[in-house]
């Protein structure tokens, strides 16, 4: 489906400036110094309960890791960004974000998160998220994608991301009933979305 022109507007690349800082954290690229905490991440049980993915060991991180190390820019659609998150109180990584073009045509992307929980209820998630949220937003001659859509993909389950999403303005569309079959047992996945006239008009919104 999508039907609409193919704008110039989303032939774009977008290789940000960083580190990119928000109120409390920094992202940025990873490197191979981070394989500390990323193992932290990604061998803690909690972690990918909702996930792809099981716990993983070193071997699995370390390949991880170097994969993470590549996506620092998106120059075609398929491509991903993907930021750790380094909370600067902790000095440490305590998760990472991603974004991903999804549709040149449509002009869509979809966002994604991981934090270790340790540091979960703070609204670090939702911090990260958003400051992705701009680079997909914000017009190609600003720095940014230049993006009309993007969505957030979760398991039902996952109420704790599913409130993330939801302070990042984004509406629940869908709710697709055991549509995927995932580490043994079929799941139920939800997707919210925002468009980029909503992001804007909450960012011209004044803060109390």
């Amino acid at each position: 489906m999508g039907g609409g022109p193919v704008s110039a507007y989303y032939r774009s690349v977008l290789r940000p400036a960083y580190p990119i800082y928000t109120a409390r954290l920094t992202l940025r690229p990873w490197t191979a110094d981070d394989f500390d905490d990323l193992y932290a991440v990604q061998s803690h049980p909690d972690v990918p309960r909702y996930l792809y993915w099981s716990v993983r060991d070193a071997a699995e991180v370390r390949e991880d890791l170097k994969i993470k190390s590549t996506l620092s820019a998106i120059s075609e659609v398929g491509d991903t960004l993907s930021l750790a998150v380094v909370y600067r109180e902790a000095e440490r990584v305590v998760g990472s974000v991603s974004l991903h073009w999804l549709s040149r045509e449509d002009g869509g992307g979809e966002v994604g998160y991981v934090f270790h929980p340790d540091f979960g209820g703070r609204g670090l998630a939702t911090e990260a998220a958003s400051a992705v949220l701009r680079l997909a937003f914000t017009a190609p001659i600003d720095g940014g994608l230049g993006l009309h859509r993007v969505i957030g993909r979760i398991d039902a389950r996952n109420t704790a991301s599913a409130r993330v999403l939801e302070r990042l303005g984004m509406r629940r569309e869908a709710h697709f009933v055991e549509n995927e079959y995932v580490k043994g047992e079929w799941t139920d996945e939800v997707v919210y979305a925002i468009l980029r006239r909503e992001w804007a008009a909450r960012r011209a919104q004044p803060r109390i």
